[in-house]
C-alpha cells in the first residue's frame, strides 16, 4: 500500500496542548440521555480550554446530521455555543466527518471557523523547541480489511446525487427518517462493556495502521469509529490510538508535543 496523504503543519506553543476526542453521537438514543451527555461534554471542554491549543472532533459527532441550503438539525446548542466561545477565543476546530455525520458541509467552516475533513490527514506537529511528530489522524470507517458491505454503502452516500435527492426532502421528513434509521445503530443498542477487544489480528484499523506505516511511517495514528479505547503497538516507534466513545466511557487523547496519552474525563489514564 503506497499513502499518499494531505499534509497539514501545526506549531505547538509552549504549554500548549492539542485534545482529540470523537463519537458523542448526540441525539442518540433519546433526547434526554443525549442532553445529559452533551452537558458532559460542555464541562470536559470548559476543563480542557486553559491549555488547548487545537481540538480534533474526530467524527460521529452526531448520530445524524445533515445540512440542507437554510436549514440544519435542531438541538445540541450547549455544544455549539461551547465552541463558538472556543473558537473566539483562538482556539482551533478541527472536525473529520464519520459515518453518521459525514453529509456535514460548511456550516462549521462559517460559523466556527473549523477545519473539516472528510479522509485521514498526516499532521506534522512541531513543539517550541523544534521536536517533531508525525499523526496520521481521521474517523476510521472504511478503512483496512473487510466491511465490505458498509464500503459499498458509504460510496452510495458520498455521491453528490444521494446528497442531492435527500436534500429535496422536506427537513421534517428527511430527519425523523434519518433518526429512525440511527435508533437501529450500533451504538444507540450497546451498553457498557459489550464492545470487548477480540485480539490484534481483528481489529481492522490496527491492521490499516500497519499496512501504512511499511511505506509512510507516523508516531501516532489516531482514529475514532471503533468504540473502543486502545493503545496498540503499530511499530516499535508508532502505536495506534483509538479514542473510544462518549455514549458510555467518556475517553479521549491529549498530545503535549512528544507523547499522545489516552484518557478518561474523570477517571485518569486508560490502561494499555
Amino acid at each position: 500500500m503506497t499513502a499518499n496523504f494531505p499534509t497539514e503543519t501545526v506549531s505547538l506553543q509552549a504549554g500548549k496542548r492539542i485534545y482529540f476526542s470523537s463519537d458523542f453521537h448526540l441525539g442518540a438514543p433519546d433526547t434526554a440521555t443525549s442532553r445529559t451527555r452533551e452537558q458532559t461534554i460542555v464541562r470536559w471542554l470548559e476543563h480542557i480550554r486553559p491549555n488547548a491549543q487545537v481540538i480534533f472532533l474526530v467524527g460521529d459527532i452526531f448520530d445524524f446530521w445533515f445540512e440542507y441550503k437554510y436549514a440544519v438539525p435542531k438541538g445540541f446548542i450547549r455544544l455549539l455555543g461551547k465552541l463558538a466561545e472556543l473558537a473566539d477565543a483562538g482556539i482551533g476546530l478541527v472536525f473529520f466527518t464519520g459515518n453518521h455525520d459525514m453529509w456535514m458541509s460548511n456550516y462549521f467552516t462559517h460559523e466556527l471557523g473549523a477545519v473539516i475533513h472528510r479522509a485521514p490527514v498526516r499532521y506534522r506537529i512541531i513543539d517550541a523547541k523544534g521536536n517533531e511528530r508525525t499523526l496520521l489522524v481521521g474517523h476510521g470507517d472504511g478503512l483496512g480489511p473487510g466491511d465490505h458491505f458498509y464500503k459499498g454503502l458509504k460510496k452510495v452516500f458520498e455521491n453528490p446525487l444521494a446528497r442531492w435527492s435527500f436534500r429535496q426532502l422536506h427537513p421534517d421528513v428527511g430527519l425523523r427518517i434519518a433518526h429512525t434509521w440511527s435508533k437501529q445503530s450500533r451504538i444507540s443498542n450497546m451498553k457498557k462493556g459489550e464492545e470487548i477487544f477480540k485480539g490484534e489480528e481483528q481489529e481492522w484499523l490496527l491492521l490499516y495502521c500497519r499496512e501504512v506505516e511499511q511505506t509512510s511511517p507516523h508516531d501516532y495514528y489516531i482514529f475514532g469509529h471503533r468504540h473502543l479505547p486502545l493503545d496498540l503497538k503499530v511499530s516499535a516507534t508508532s502505536r495506534y490510538i483509538n479514542l473510544g466513545e462518549w455514549v458510555n466511557l467518556q475517553t479521549y487523547a491529549v498530545f503535549d508535543g512528544k507523547t499522545v496519552e489516552l484518557l478518561e474525563w474523570k477517571g485518569g489514564k486508560v490502561p494499555k
